[in-house]
């Protein structure tokens, strides 16, 4: 099979020179006991797959990349039975071992068997199974490697969706839509008649003001410095739109007194974090999803959280759990609630991959996905 692979973290942009991803050809997996074999149909690109490739999220190389995908079950290992082949289904980024603390808390997102085996570039069931070539291990990319033609995952990688799903849409939940939705719903709880501001508008900011949209009575300002995603904003249900230098001046128009209910970091800045903490008013939360470079570092008035009750939630994944998510987002979307398509910009052949990671990074996109075949 075909895959992405990422050899070397020194490539700089523009990556259509640099060319980080080549195209090699890997030894096609059967999936062990526990594990499924997925055709790729779709696969998006994130930021988080840019933060590899730039060297912001470290990574075991070389690696087979990509995190947020939609296919069909090709095969299944001993054990499996949620799915069986021919079903279409979503993959997702965090599998979940079901006996950790976090997964015994109810809290899948978090599983420390699924961070460990993730950060290793293994799988939750058993050692890489990817080889190159020469007969060497290729690592995955948090479980998934979805920039190929087929990925090999666990079982708890996989949500099932009915086939009306069409596979551009499907795509987006297993992260974007996870991600940014989940810190509305799950971490920051947010409830009818309160007002969100969030901090920018890639597909999590976009689907974080979805969610908010789709809650009674809910003020949801959008931010961010390219002016030409607010058209994006207004579409995905947001109240009003700006960029951060009207911030201040927003919350003071289109919320009550003091401030904004619930802050949504998802620009990955320890500044912007900042700036959410000096809007919210007393008892409000900032939800941080970004993901900062790890040199990052904050400095705020520690006062605020004890003398106003202010709360900073660090939110994975959105909290998520997905078995029960996912399912409850497809059914907003088909009820008319959720209009995923704002977040497809356009759909490449998986060989021009370098070429949409310069894209990603200028902001002249929001979610390009990719085809295989």
């Amino acid at each position: 099979m075909t895959a992405a692979v990422l050899r070397t973290q020194t490539a700089t942009a523009p990556y259509a020179t640099s060319q980080p991803l080549s195209f090699e050809s890997l030894t096609l997996p059967a999936p062990r006991a526990g594990e499924v074999l997925v055709r790729i149909e779709r696969a998006s690109l994130c930021h988080s797959d840019l933060s590899v490739v730039n060297g912001s999220r470290p990574r075991p190389l070389p690696m087979a990349l990509g995190h947020e995908a939609a296919g069909v079950i090709d095969a299944v290992g001993t054990g499996v039975d949620s799915v069986v082949p021919g079903d279409r289904v979503v993959l997702v980024f965090v599998p979940s071992c079901g006996n950790c603390r976090e997964c015994n808390a109810g809290r899948p997102a978090l599983c420390s068997v699924a961070a460990e085996t993730n950060g290793s570039g293994d799988l939750l069931h058993g050692p890489a199974v990817l080889r190159d070539a020469d007969g060497q291990r290729v690592n995955h990319h948090l479980g998934v490697s979805a920039f190929a033609e087929y990925a090999v995952v666990a079982e708890s990688s996989v949500v099932r969706v009915d086939s009306d799903v069409p596979f551009e849409v499907a795509a987006l939940f297993g992260c974007a839509a996870l991600t940014g939705m989940g810190a509305v719903f799950r971490t920051a709880a947010v409830a009818e008649g309160q007002s969100v501001i969030v901090f920018g508008l890639g597909a999590v900011g976009l689907a974080a003001i979805m969610a908010a949209a789709t809650i009674r009575n809910c003020t949801v300002i959008a931010i961010d410095p390219n002016t030409e995603k607010h058209a994006l904003a207004l579409a995905a249900g947001a109240t009003v739109c700006g960029t951060p230098e009207q911030a201040a001046e927003l919350v003071a128009a289109h919320s009550l007194p003091g401030g904004v209910d619930v802050a949504i970091e998802a620009v990955g800045s320890a500044r912007v974090i900042e700036a959410c903490l000096s809007l919210l008013a007393r008892g409000g939360a900032v939800v941080s999803v970004g993901l900062p470079h790890p040199d990052q570092q904050l400095s705020v008035q520690a006062l605020q959280f004890a003398g106003a009750g202010k709360r900073l939630l660090g939110s994975y994944m959105g909290d998520a759990i997905p078995k029960e998510d996912i399912p409850d987002y497809v059914r907003l979307w088909r009820d008319g609630a959720l209009p995923m398509e704002v977040l497809h910009t356009d759909t490449v052949p998986l060989t021009e991959l370098n070429e949409a990671l310069d894209a990603l990074a200028s902001g002249t996109v929001v979610r390009r996905l990719l085809a295989p075949r």
